[in-house]
């Protein structure tokens, strides 16, 4: 059975890191594309960054530059260093899996991945 369990949010102030760690079990992470999405309370969920099976990675625009995704295949590990957080970056994170042979367009849309975690909260003060 797939298991992701997100861990890392907390709160921080404005301009503050964090990295987020998502443990995968029952399948190689090395097998899936995986992703972190974010979501806010009454918002849709939407696409931060994800990475295909051979490394490629994509970013959402506003957090281009800022927030990093990587994966050590060996720990069956997804991870997302965010560094100069904004208030806007405020929400629950939740890492997904899903299968890769599916197109570059579904790579930060939620319909692109069969698999969740619960979330972890990830707030950030002015």
């Amino acid at each position: 059975q797939v298991q992701l369990v997100e861990s890392g949010g907390g709160s921080v102030q404005s301009g503050g890191s964090l990295r987020l760690s998502c443990a995968a079990s029952g399948y190689a992470s090395s097998e899936y594309r995986m992703g972190w999405f974010r979501q806010t309370p009454g918002k849709e969920r939407e696409g931060v960054a994800a990475i295909t099976t051979d490394g490629r990675t994509i970013y959402a625009g506003s957090v281009k530059g800022r927030f990093t995704i990587s994966q050590d295949n060996a720990k069956n590990t997804l991870y997302l260093q965010m560094n100069s957080l904004k208030p806007e970056d405020t929400a629950t994170y939740y890492c997904a899996a899903g299968p890769s042979y599916l197109g570059w367009w579904s790579l930060l849309r939620p319909v692109g991945y069969d698999y969740w975690g619960q979330g972890t909260q990830v707030t950030v003060s002015s």
